[in-house]
């Protein structure tokens, strides 16, 4: 069987509810004869933008940005899984680096969430990544180490087929964003398959890893030759459908060569 590729986007806090419905339509329009048998397309847009958005997805998977961990509660502000279930969520968003460091989410808070989704049905997608200062200081390794064996303590061998993990350096991400070259994305996407083989065994191998991080038209290509990049999560270079689009046609047939057809 073919290994899934996985292509997605997050949208953050730009669009409104009118702009994501016709980005939705638009993008599912252009994207209605693909083969979905091994490709999973997803979008994350806005709270306030999720009813509207399961009405006109088609066939692409919608995500949350976050999610608490507790069902009900004293929680202002945050969003319930049950909520996310009633809009027809599949994928919640854990541990972004603006979560991490604009509102101070810790590994542990974000294995609440992993556990928390995992429960409720969804695919957690779990964000790793090392800040400039990290990588200056050599310790990038340890630092996606530590994020994933703390971020999905508790998770099964069993559980592990239903996650996806994005490793998103954070000084490659948003506006000012510098891409990471192929060759270090390369090298981080293999500590991050080895940690994931040593947490759960042959499962580990068959969970999709996504880079994040400045991924545009000219540089998709040369991420996804990369031996265990299995996805992109795609920023703003996403947020126009045709842009979307052409960078899912520039890597498809890539992966369809490395992993068997898409």
């Amino acid at each position: 069987m073919a290994k899934m590729c996985c292509l997605g986007s997050n949208n953050k806090m730009t669009m409104t509810i009118r702009e994501t419905v016709d980005y939705l339509r638009a993008l599912d329009f252009l994207t209605a004869q693909l083969p979905r048998e091994s490709l999973r397309l997803f979008f994350i847009p806005s709270f306030t933008a999720l009813s509207a958005a399961s009405a006109c997805a088609g066939g692409i998977d919608l995500g949350a940005q976050n999610m608490c961990w507790e069902e009900r509660g004293q929680f202002t502000g945050e969003v319930s899984p049950l909520m996310l279930r009633e809009v027809g969520v599949s994928i919640v968003e854990i541990g972004h680096s603006e979560r991490r460091h604009i509102f101070g989410e810790t590994d542990e808070m974000a294995n609440r969430k992993v556990l928390c989704a995992l429960s409720h049905g969804f695919t957690p997608l779990l964000c790793v990544g090392e800040t400039a200062e990290q990588r200056a200081c050599g310790i990038a390794d340890e630092i996606l180490r530590i994020q994933l064996i703390r971020g999905l303590r508790g998770v099964s061998a069993a559980d592990a087929g239903r996650l996806m993990v994005a490793y998103e350096p954070v000084w490659a991400i948003g506006a000012g964003g510098t891409p990471a070259a192929p060759d270090y994305a390369g090298e981080k996407h293999a500590v991050l398959r080895q940690t994931l083989c040593a947490l759960f065994g042959p499962a580990g191998a068959e969970i999709p890893l996504l880079y994040g991080g400045s991924v545009n038209l000219e540089n998709c290509g040369p991420l996804a030759l990369l031996p265990e990049v299995d996805g992109l999560f795609i920023g703003r270079s996403a947020w126009e459908p045709a842009g979307f689009y052409r960078i899912i046609q520039t890597v498809l047939p890539i992966f369809k060569i490395k992993n068997g057809p898409c």
